[in-house]
């Protein structure tokens, strides 16, 4: 400020019940120094408090977009994983339908012997096994040794793939007879899975 100058002999002797005697440059310095704590004062009191709130915030903006992408890709993804979800249900219950019950199995173990008469061959042992119990169904293996040739060998086994229940041919083996049988020269021996519902009172 032109026509002032800083002296500091006017610091000296200062009546502090008397401010309004100071000379203008003691005030000025006076009102600077004040001003300057202050601000200081601010910054530490508030300012560094919002700029902590500011940084939290920040994190949680940070979050919450990452939280939307998620929520945004699921919401993305929901009609093809409830497609999946209606194809398996769809595909479990094809399955269950070619499950036999229990009180169905007696049936369809006498279907698998009418499928060997039908094809023309004869049988030499036809018997069924012990029950293995799952944690959904129950395996019932039959053990069978059919005399014949080969067309109606892959007529029985064709037969039995075909048939609406769920039955499976494990260990197939075909060895030529022993005699002098020329209509039924091979023996064929192999195990009939089949399967059917484990019933609650099983289950528990």
């Amino acid at each position: 400020m032109a026509g002032f100058k800083f002296d500091p002999e006017e610091f000296k002797n200062l009546d502090a019940n008397n401010v309004g005697s100071w000379p203008v440059m003691v005030k000025a310095v006076v009102v600077l120094v004040l001003f300057a704590i202050a601000i200081v004062a601010g910054w530490y009191f508030d300012t560094q408090k919002q700029q902590e709130q500011l940084a939290a915030e920040k994190r949680k903006e940070i979050d919450l977009r990452e939280k939307f992408k998620q929520k945004q890709w699921e919401a993305a993804t929901l009609p093809k994983l409830q497609e999946q979800l209606r194809e398996i249900e769809s595909n479990l219950e094809e399955l269950q339908n070619r499950l036999p019950n229990k009180a169905q199995v007696a049936g369809l173990i006498q279907d698998i012997s009418q499928q060997a008469i039908a094809t023309g061959l004869s049988s030499e042992l036809f018997k069924p096994g012990r029950e293995e119990v799952g944690q959904v169904y129950v395996k019932l293996p039959i053990q069978l040794r059919l005399n014949g040739d080969y067309h109606s060998f892959g007529n029985f086994v064709s037969g039995i793939a075909a048939m609406p229940r769920i039955v499976t041919q494990h260990d197939i083996r075909i060895d030529a007879k022993s005699g002098k049988e020329s209509d039924k020269p091979l023996t064929m021996e192999l195990t009939a899975q089949i399967y059917r519902y484990l019933d609650e009172s099983e289950g528990q």
